[in-house]
């Protein structure tokens, strides 16, 4: 609501806020065990790398891992609001996926504001929301908890 004033009165005049919208997605938290999830992991140094990237996540957030979908181990959620179209759905605060080609990690901040680390972390690739690596002895795992630990610290 704000105030525009006449000549003679005040006119109130309402503003209505574009209510926001939580959007239902696909992808969502499930019951499934995590460590099974993880033992299911064909490809041994991914099934390794796996049980590492869950104890750092873990110890970092707090929070017990959740398996999303099918392939995501997240901790915790964030609501995050689309700025262009107010809509607004439920995702993990951090978490990671180990996917065929690589492990895909998410974070609680945009990729962009790790320039820094990303410049010391080793062998890598920048997605739009997400840091792609193909195994954790390519990376520098100080980095990586430094840049965990960072986007968990600016939510």
């Amino acid at each position: 609501m704000f105030k525009k004033r006449s000549k003679n009165k005040q006119i109130l005049i309402y503003m209505s806020e574009k209510k926001s919208k939580l959007v239902e997605i696909k992808t969502k938290p499930t019951s499934v065990n995590v460590e099974d999830f993880i033992n299911s992991i064909q490809d041994e140094q991914k099934r390794k790398d796996s049980f590492v990237l869950l104890e750092m996540m873990k110890k970092a957030s707090g929070q017990e891992p959740v398996l999303w979908s099918n392939s995501i181990i997240g901790f915790g959620i964030k609501r995050y609001k689309s700025p262009a179209t107010g809509r607004e759905v439920d995702w993990l605060l951090i978490g990671f996926a180990p996917r065929k080609a690589n492990i895909s990690i998410n974070l609680a901040t945009h990729i962009d504001q790790h320039t820094a680390a990303l410049e010391k972390l080793g062998k890598h690739k920048c997605g739009v929301g997400c840091l792609y690596i193909n195994k954790l002895a390519d990376i520098s795992l100080d980095v990586l908890k430094g840049m965990i630990e960072a986007s968990l610290k600016a939510v």
